[in-house]
């Protein structure tokens, strides 16, 4: 009875066992069928693979490329026309350099020819009268001596064929044919080609700003190219020598390649002249530099181009003070024209610097400053968010000796006592009784006074004195 009830509990285990094992084997086929299936699709995660509407939303992106590519397949030709057309090709330059030999033949023989007939013209006003023979034979004698050079040889064919330029209802024709072709190209969603026809197109009727409007109203294939940045590379590959972008053309172009990290793009087309250089243009690349950390500096540099060339001087000199250029943007400023005491207050109060404003009101060379100490204080100090400048440039000429403060304050030509009793009167609201009784006790010093009481009220009491 002890081993029947024993083998009857194995049983029941290994039965137990087995449907356990079963278990395990089934999910172990669901694991594997998964993986499996993370291969078949490709982009298609094993989540993914579970939940229907990401099936199906991959399923239409797959139909979108296949419609795209099955598209761009109906506009390509076989292998066979295509070697068909290069044969083709290859046979009308073959005849187009023929063509051009014998053309210069015949501009060579056209300038003998001249050459006689104006030789025999001649002939026959000469007394006595040459002989016939002699005069040919002599003129034939000339031509052998004659060397047509090729500049004389493309001189003459300009001579020749510039009645052949497309002109009138040419001209008119060849228009309409480029604009046809726009539209047909961009109708049928072929952008790249498109772009290089609105670019290429006579007397640039398609170069604006109407047609950025309408590349950029699109947009192409799921990974393809946006179509306005394409249009933009194309004006900037065909733009002529020596020509540029018009100004509207070269803002939108510059914020075009900025918004698709073309930044690259940008700097070949300012480096090569390719653009008109306006104020937004610097603008927009030194707004992109600000929030953009990474081609900051190219950006900076670039607008720093733009601003000079529109003679900006406030402009190129923050720009060479945002690059680190501290020196190089005082020394520019110091030698522009254009720049007045309230341009060098703009550019502190948006790059502040300890550094630029101490050059800036540095006199050299015996020539007063560019700006004035008294009123570059008394207007930084007004200003919440300038006041420490200021307080930093004056606690530099105390920290040097109070003779140092003196002989900037004695110096200082462009500041009267007015200004400098309303510095020391700002240092005073801000808690800085030590730079107002400096500056208080030099001016009541120049007058024949002295400050009876160290503290400021006793300066007060002497101001009357002096003013």
């Amino acid at each position: 009875m002890a081993c029947q009830r024993r083998a009857s509990q194995l049983r029941e285990r290994i039965s137990v066992l087995l449907r356990e094992t079963s278990d395990v084997q089934e999910e172990m086929k669901k694991q594997k069928s998964c993986r499996k299936q993370s291969t078949w699709i490709p982009g298609v995660t094993v989540s993914d693979s579970e939940d229907d509407d990401a099936l199906d939303r991959h399923l239409k992106h797959l139909e979108a490329q296949r419609d795209a590519l099955m598209d761009k397949k109906s506009h390509c030709v076989s292998l066979e026309v295509k070697a068909e057309l290069d044969r083709k090709l290859q046979d009308a330059e073959q005849h187009r350099d023929e063509l051009s030999t014998e053309n210069h033949q015949l501009n060579v023989l056209n300038e003998h020819l001249r050459f006689v007939y104006e030789r025999l013209c001649s002939g026959e006003d000469e007394k006595p009268l040459v002989p016939l023979e002699e005069l040919l034979r002599s003129t034939l004698e000339n031509i052998r001596q004659i060397s047509v050079t090729t500049d004389d040889i493309h001189s003459l064919d300009t001579e020749l064929f510039e009645d052949n330029e497309p002109t009138g209802v040419n001209e008119s024709d060849l228009l309409t044919h480029y604009l046809d072709r726009f539209i047909e190209l961009f109708d049928s969603a072929r952008y790249e080609e498109a772009a290089l026809i609105a670019a290429r197109c006579p007397q640039g009727v398609l170069r604006n700003l109407d047609t950025s409007d309408m590349f950029g109203g699109v947009k192409g294939p799921p990974g393809s190219v946006h179509p306005l940045l394409l249009f933009f590379q194309a004006l900037l590959m065909t733009v002529p020598v020596d020509d540029k972008l018009s100004a509207d053309l070269s803002l939108q172009l510059v914020r075009c390649f900025l918004q698709h990290g073309a930044t690259q793009l940008v700097s070949h087309a300012v480096t090569h002249n390719k653009l008109t250089f306006t104020e937004q243009l610097g603008d927009a690349l030194t707004e992109h530099a600000q929030k953009n950390s990474g081609v900051a500096d190219l950006c900076v540099t670039l607008a720093t181009v733009a601003y000079e060339a529109c003679r900006l001087d406030r402009k190129t000199a923050l720009s060479m003070c945002r690059r680190g250029l501290i020196h190089s943007a005082a020394e520019f400023m110091k030698h522009s024209r254009d720049l007045t005491a309230e341009d060098c207050i703009w550019v502190l109060r948006h790059s502040p610097s300890l550094t630029l404003l101490q050059l800036l009101t540095e006199p050299q060379q015996g020539l007063a400053a560019i700006l004035s100490v008294g009123v570059a204080c008394s207007t930084l100090l007004s200003e919440p968010q300038q006041q420490e400048l200021a307080l930093q440039l004056l606690d530099s000429f105390v920290s040097r000796g109070r003779g140092v403060l003196e002989e900037v304050i004695l110096e200082d030509s462009m500041s009267s006592v007015d200004i400098w009793t309303d510095v020391a009167s700002l240092c005073s609201d801000l808690n800085r009784d030590d730079l107002s009784q400096a500056v208080l006790s030099i001016l009541l010093d120049q007058s024949g006074t002295k400050v009876l009481s160290p503290d400021l009220e006793g300066a007060r009491l002497m101001e009357h004195v002096f003013l």
